[in-house]
């Protein structure tokens, strides 16, 4: 037996399922979740010493590859002086000017721990902005476990076959409009109907949570009018696309301005750092300026900001985000083509440093397209490709990440793998 296999059974018995995230069980695909003991740039190396190219990077945080000496300085530096204070720190200030001035569309921020605390207070603070209940969402987007978010939710959700949570209170959820991701008319409808009961909009406006989806044009640009129209706030999730997809994230990329936004991931260099922000005057709403309360004892903790602020410098470099993009675009078109080459039905795309593969002819672009895809058949090839050491998401339901770590020796490997895994599935 593996020590991979040791280890899960030990688990098991302390913890639901063996793991703290539900994703990492692999009960979607199969077999025995791997766990990790190193990170070096690119690869990672499992507890029986096997070395793997990693494409999920913490589920996209790690944006400059593992261990990065930069970030592990920072870190262990800030350390030193102490791991925590409950009382503030100039590094907050200096990252909470970072971000406004990286991202246009904020003016002020609160920092978190978590993306579900960032996207948890921004739709609570919406609602006390506005003075109304209703917020809309989209099927297939994941924005955390809050009650008010898990209603037709994405990620580990649809891994599980249950888009809906229990322990939700129906009425809470009946306060959730749930739209089709890319369904200009379908919005513009209900907003016709009851747009002026609605507090907010919250979307991803890169999809990375049912595989990658993005937006068709228009799409974003239809939300912005509606809410405009309506005073209704939109709300960018930017968790998984802030700073990985374009350095002033999606709404940069698109050109898109939302009300409030909120980040995580990159933006804490691989710490428990999340962020919310926007417009000032939706956030003077917050305690202790106004009344919607949100707090957090860890909220800014020094060694999380630290290693944020040390990421978010290497991406100002001029060509960063050029560079991975192109890296993304290399292994998403050597994978496609070897699949072409196979004769498997297969499609993929990348926005940034994103990508998603499927088992379909097209690429999707809403829920119910995601989930005609072939799932059984991705099931064998990620199988294939973990025993090949290449680590992709344990779900046909997640996006894929990579580093500025990776290099064309690694794409090359990786697409010789997947040569492989399609001969063996065709």
């Amino acid at each position: 037996m593996s020590r991979n296999d040791t280890l899960f059974a030990r688990s098991q018995t302390h913890i639901p399922g063996g793991v703290n995230s539900p994703v990492r069980a692999f009960r979607s695909v199969g077999g025995t979740p791997r766990f990790f003991e190193r990170g070096v740039g690119a690869h990672v190396w499992d507890a029986d010493g096997k070395r793997y190219i990693d494409y999920i990077g913490s589920w996209g945080p790690l944006i400059l590859g593992h261990a990065h000496p930069d970030i592990v300085e920072a870190v262990c530096a800030t350390a030193r002086s102490g791991m925590s204070y409950g009382a503030p720190t100039e590094r907050e200030a200096e990252m909470a000017e970072t971000l406004c001035r990286l991202v246009p569309s904020l003016e002020m921020v609160r920092l978190t721990s978590s993306g579900t605390e960032a996207t948890m207070s921004t739709v609570r603070l919406a609602r006390g902005f506005t003075g109304r209940n209703r917020i809309v969402k989209f099927e297939g987007c994941y924005h955390g476990h809050s009650d008010s978010l898990l209603v037709k939710a994405g990620s580990g959700m649809l891994t599980f076959g249950h888009p809906d949570s229990a322990g939700v209170p129906a009425e809470l959820a009946a306060h959730t409009l749930v739209l089709q991701y890319n369904d200009i008319e379908g919005v513009k409808r209900v907003f016709a109907e009851m747009g002026d009961t609605i507090a907010a909009i919250i979307v991803e406006p890169v999809v990375g949570n049912m595989n990658l989806v993005a937006p068709e044009p228009g799409f974003l640009e239809t939300l912005r009018e509606v809410c405009t129209k309506h005073g209704s706030v939109l709300i960018f999730d930017e968790v998984m696309t802030g700073f990985r997809v374009a350095l002033g994230g999606a709404q940069a990329l698109y050109g898109v301005k939302p009300d409030l936004s909120t980040f995580g991931k990159v933006v804490g260099g691989g710490m428990p750092l999340a962020v919310f922000g926007g417009r000032a005057d939706i956030m003077k709403h917050l305690a202790p300026l106004g009344p919607v309360y949100q707090a957090g004892t860890l909220s800014g903790n020094p060694v999380a900001v630290a290693a944020g602020l040390a990421q978010l410098k290497h991406l100002e470099k001029p060509g960063f985000h050029a560079a991975l993009t192109a890296t993304t675009r290399a292994l998403v078109d050597g994978v496609v083509a070897a699949a072409k080459g196979a004769g498997i039905t297969f499609s993929g795309q990348s926005v940034g440093g994103m990508f998603g593969f499927y088992f379909s002819a097209a690429i999707p672009k809403s829920y119910p397209e995601v989930m005609s895809a072939d799932r059984e058949r991705f099931n064998r090839f990620f199988h294939h490709m973990l025993d090949a050491g290449i680590y992709l998401a344990p779900s046909a339901f997640e996006a894929g990440f990579v580093s500025a770590a990776h290099t064309e020796q690694d794409v090359a490997e990786t697409v010789a793998a997947a040569r492989k895994a399609f001969a063996t599935l065709a």
